[in-house]
């Protein structure tokens, strides 16, 4: 039995190696990040990123819709990650006043807090794991590479 379909464009040892280097550094780097925030304070990767888009709003709140957007999370995941600090009080919901249907992720107090908490252990971390691991010349084509991929695949 013949098939009709194409041929698979498999990957080169170059591209392999690329692709594989990408994994192993991407799961790396997010243990890293998760073990220090843990050790600071028990937050998540996941966790630190809400606070912080939270945080750098003027009102440091944003509407669930918007949030799941700049996250890349599915309403339904960001939902759930929402409840989960909403229970410890970094996070609270308010209903959109000029949308009903609408609901706000407002930073709290204490949100606030933990996130000071754990940002200079985390910033560590990131210089540790990842920035300062890459030569001052490279961090623009890196920064460019990572910026095309993300463009490409947010528009399809």
């Amino acid at each position: 039995m013949t098939s009709d379909a194409p041929e698979p464009n498999w990957l080169n040892d170059a591209e392999m190696r690329t692709w594989r280097a990408y994994l192993r550094a991407v799961n790396l780097i997010e243990r890293r990040l998760n073990e220090g925030l843990k050790a600071a304070g028990g937050l998540t990767i996941e966790d630190y990123e809400v606070l912080v888009h939270l945080s750098e709003t003027v009102d440091q709140r944003l509407r669930m819709s918007e949030l799941s957007q700049r996250l890349v999370h599915s309403q339904s995941r960001l939902t759930q990650r929402v409840d989960r600090l909403a229970k410890r009080g970094y996070v609270s919901r308010e209903k959109c006043p000029e949308d009903r249907r609408g609901t706000f992720a407002c930073l709290t107090e204490d949100g606030f807090a933990a996130l000071e908490a754990t940002a200079p252990q985390h910033v560590q971390d990131v210089r540790d794991a990842l920035i300062d691991l890459i030569e001052p010349d490279e961090h623009a084509v890196i920064a460019e590479v990572l910026e095309r991929i993300s463009e490409e695949l947010h528009e399809s």
